[in-house]
């Protein structure tokens, strides 16, 4: 659970940079409208270098992007799986079974064993009739 949360932080944080990002991308697109529409002119390597700035941020933002919707849609085979757990319950559950017949089959040795004792000292002593 406390890395699932974990996880959901760090994701949270990295979605917060992309936003900070697109802010940052938003600026640099005002800047460059506004190198365009100086009245001197603009100057080329300010708006080549905004530019390059500009497509740098937009490929960050998508490859984050990506990888979040990706990691989102993964599929967990084992996140929140009892399989194990059942598993073991199935085992611990088959080996008691497997106790209680071997009980079972001493028991009846047990009584077998008084049984046959029982007619032995009776054949060797059989009872009196009074």
């Amino acid at each position: 659970m406390e890395s699932q949360s974990q996880t959901q932080n760090t994701s949270l944080h990295r979605l917060q940079n992309v936003e900070k990002t697109v802010v940052k991308v938003l600026e640099l697109a005002g800047g460059v409208m506004d190198e365009l529409a100086n009245p001197m002119g603009p100057r080329k390597e300010f708006i080549n270098n905004h530019c390059r700035e500009f497509m740098q941020m937009i490929k960050d933002i998508q490859f984050t992007l990506r990888n979040e919707i990706k990691s989102t849609c993964e599929y967990r085979p084992f996140e929140k799986c009892d399989y194990s757990s059942r598993i073991s319950n199935e085992i611990c559950f088959d080996k008691l079974e497997y106790l209680t017949s071997l009980l079972n089959g001493l028991e009846e040795s047990i009584d077998q064993y008084h049984a046959a004792d029982a007619a032995a000292a009776t054949a060797m002593f059989p009872p009196i009739d009074s």
